[in-house]
């Protein structure tokens, strides 16, 4: 034996680094011009500019997370503040991905505050939780007097272009809407691999793509002619869907196998709902085409 091999340090294993991420955002009216006023950020979520694709009264921004996934041990937080009258679009370049962990649960935290007569709308695109992941999602939504929100999350269990599964690891989800205190959704999960739930018809009856659109409404709308408008648009895959109008909130769900069916007829409703319900016409976002 060579003597001077046992001295020799081992070498360190390799090990991904852990993001801590905050992103918080302000957005205020004045004279029926929405600006972002805050923008903050610690670690890598950040928006790189404020865009008024649509003229003054509506700000949008892109929210970038640079790693472009979510591993073991992250944890992000995106807070953001609409002021009253402000109307406030956000969005995302691409699919968010979270990886598998050999470890550490990863979060991300969704604090949204709508000020009264504000409006905010959510629309990301899909989020992709590979095999063996572990994530808690939680969205918050605390509404003001007269305000909306419309919103939508679509999530892919395991890579299913690449025939994965969601077979091990585990996902938590928790969202929550309110106003004034009292709850108008409240909706928490935990979604385990393999669970026989995945399969059950009780459950995503083996679907891989489930998504939820939420939409809040107010005394004076015309509901019953905007569901039956909503109704009247189908997925293109054929997927299990439903729509329903509960006292302060639409809802519409997906079930299928394909992500982008799941978003373009998220899109085909928002077009309908945006105008009947936030008074703007439905302009569809330039980065979704990119």
């Amino acid at each position: 034996m060579n003597p001077h091999s046992v001295l020799q340090p081992p070498t360190p294993p390799t090990l991904s680094p852990v993001w801590h991420a905050k992103l918080h955002l302000g957005f205020v009216s004045s004279d029926g011009r929405t600006v972002l006023r805050e923008n903050r950020h610690a670690g890598p979520l950040r928006v790189q500019k404020a865009l008024h694709p649509e003229g003054e009264a509506v700000c949008q921004a892109i929210v970038l997370h640079p790693p472009s996934g979510i591993a073991g041990g992250d944890q992000l937080l995106i807070n953001v503040h609409v002021g009253p009258q402000a109307h406030a679009q956000l969005t995302t370049p691409g699919a968010g991905k979270w990886y598998r962990s050999g470890g550490a649960d990863a979060s991300q935290t969704l604090d949204f505050t709508v000020a009264d007569q504000a409006i905010l709308e959510w629309l990301p695109q899909e989020t992709i939780v590979f095999d063996g992941a572990k994530s808690r999602m939680e969205t918050k939504v605390l509404l003001g007097e007269g305000s909306r929100y419309l919103g939508w999350e679509i999530l892919c269990l395991g890579r299913s272009a690449s025939g994965e599964r969601f077979d091990h690891g585990h996902i938590g989800l928790h969202t929550r809407i309110e106003r004034h205190g009292q709850p108008l959704w409240l909706e928490r999960g935990r979604i385990e691999g393999a669970d026989p739930m995945l399969a059950s018809v009780a459950g995503w009856a083996g679907a891989s793509v489930g998504g939820t659109l939420l939409a809040t409404l107010q005394p004076g709308d015309e509901i019953a002619a905007l569901l039956e408008t909503c109704r009247s648009i189908a997925p293109a895959d054929g997927a299990e869907h439903a729509l329903t109008a509960l006292p302060n909130l639409l809802v519409a769900r997906y079930l299928g196998h394909n992500s982008e069916a799941a978003r373009l007829w998220f899109a085909a409703l928002w077009q309908s709902l945006r105008p009947a319900l936030l008074g703007r016409p439905a302009l569809t976002p330039r980065i979704w085409n990119t």
